[in-house]
């Protein structure tokens, strides 16, 4: 257990963040951190899995969870959910202690959506699915952000989960930077959840 190291999964997206998930997986390695993400190959893996298995079995294995929500949603097939939106959905099923960034422009269309008058899911998905083309590829991106915040009535109350948004990369990276430097917090909530293990769940099927 002592040479264990936290496992960060950052989710599935690459097109235009390559810079950004560069950025991101240099600052979490730097800080002591195995980082398993798909832009740089470090999901584990097996031949008799499909991609998007592979990185839903990454998600229940990791240790803790970062999902990024750009302004790209990610190709799917007719009636399903993008990689990503699944990664998400996994990890907050599990309640994987979690983070998630999103960017200005998907919360900004989200907000003309709802000045419009809609506010919810099932009216959004009446309209053509590339109306904000050039703000999103996509309305799901807002199912996706709505799943990120996760409200729910709490004693009583309604909560959300922090989505942290940001307009430039450096502004991702700060975030990324606060919550993670706390390594020895890290490796001790590790230690205090798998007070057993001693091996990396690496592979693991």
């Amino acid at each position: 257990m002592a040479n264990r190291r936290p496992i960060v999964m950052v989710s599935s997206s690459v097109y235009g963040q390559e810079e950004l998930l560069e950025l991101i997986y240099s600052l979490l390695t730097t800080l002591g951190y195995e980082v398993w993400m798909s832009y740089k190959g470090t999901i584990p893996t097996n031949s008799d899995e499909s991609s998007l298995e592979s990185c839903l079995k990454a998600v229940e294995n990791c240790d803790m969870f970062l999902g990024l929500i750009t302004t790209n949603y990610g190709t799917t097939k007719d009636g399903e959910i993008s990689a990503t939106h699944s990664e998400f959905k996994r990890a907050i099923e599990l309640n994987k202690r979690r983070w998630f960034l999103i960017h200005d422009r998907v919360v900004f269309a989200r907000q003309i959506l709802r000045k419009l008058g809609y506010k919810e899911k099932e009216e959004r998905h009446k309209l053509d699915p590339q109306i904000l083309a050039p703000y999103i590829s996509d309305l799901c991106i807002f199912d996706m952000y709505e799943d990120a915040l996760d409200k729910h009535e709490e004693e009583g109350r309604i909560t959300v989960r922090w989505v942290q948004e940001y307009d430039r990369d450096s502004d991702a990276l700060l975030f990324a930077a606060s919550q993670f430097s706390r390594y020895q917090d890290a490796e001790q909530w590790i230690k205090d959840q798998f007070p057993n293990k001693e091996k990396s769940p690496r592979g693991k099927k």
